[in-house]
């Protein structure tokens, strides 16, 4: 009897947190309105989101750093690390959650990618901070985490992500992009 009361009372404050959430995702998505339709902005978000589909553009950014540095290791470890990312986040962390992605209505003004799998967390926004943390560790961190934070918003922006999962996806990102920084440092 007291199990189920406490059962009943833990899916009444779930519900009640679910609802605030998708209140300020909601209120989120009104405020960022005043942006969107800047044909300026769509075109470096559309663009943004679009390159990081699949992690392409960190694994190409990390390709160049090897290059650059005549290092092929720092390739080795974004990729690797990027791997390990999308194996969690886009594996057991997305189907534990199984949220629906925003209803967008009407045409887009360019063409992108929808993905079939759980809103929460943003995989791009947290294949983006691994990679900010993985690239910097060459320098030009602010440039990184700039460039990470465009991707990130970008799926706001293109309605495809909710503002939480998005805020989801960044923690993910950190704590995932810390990790594999440590472990580069220490293992090259």
């Amino acid at each position: 009897m007291v199990d189920a009361r406490r059962r009943c009372r833990y899916r009444r404050n779930l519900s009640e947190m679910n609802s605030a959430i998708d209140r300020l995702d909601d209120r989120l998505d009104e405020a960022w309105e005043i942006v969107r339709d800047i044909p300026a902005l769509d075109r470096i978000f559309y663009t943004a989101s679009e390159a990081a589909d699949f992690s392409v553009l960190w694994h190409t950014l990390g390709v160049v750093q090897a290059i650059v540095e005549d290092d092929p290791k720092i390739a080795l470890a974004l990729s690797a690390s990027l791997g390990v990312e999308s194996a969690l986040i886009n594996g057991p962390v997305k189907s534990l959650f199984k949220r629906s992605r925003p209803v967008h209505e009407g045409e887009r003004p360019h063409k992108l990618r929808q993905p079939k799998t759980s809103s929460f967390p943003s995989g791009h926004a947290s294949a983006a901070m691994v990679a900010a943390a993985m690239l910097s560790r060459r320098g030009g961190g602010p440039l990184w985490y700039l460039l990470a934070g465009i991707v990130a918003l970008s799926r706001v922006h293109v309605r495809i992500h909710h503002g939480s999962d998005v805020a989801g996806g960044l923690i993910a990102g950190v704590a995932l992009g810390a990790a594999a920084r440590r472990l580069a440092n220490s293992w090259f």
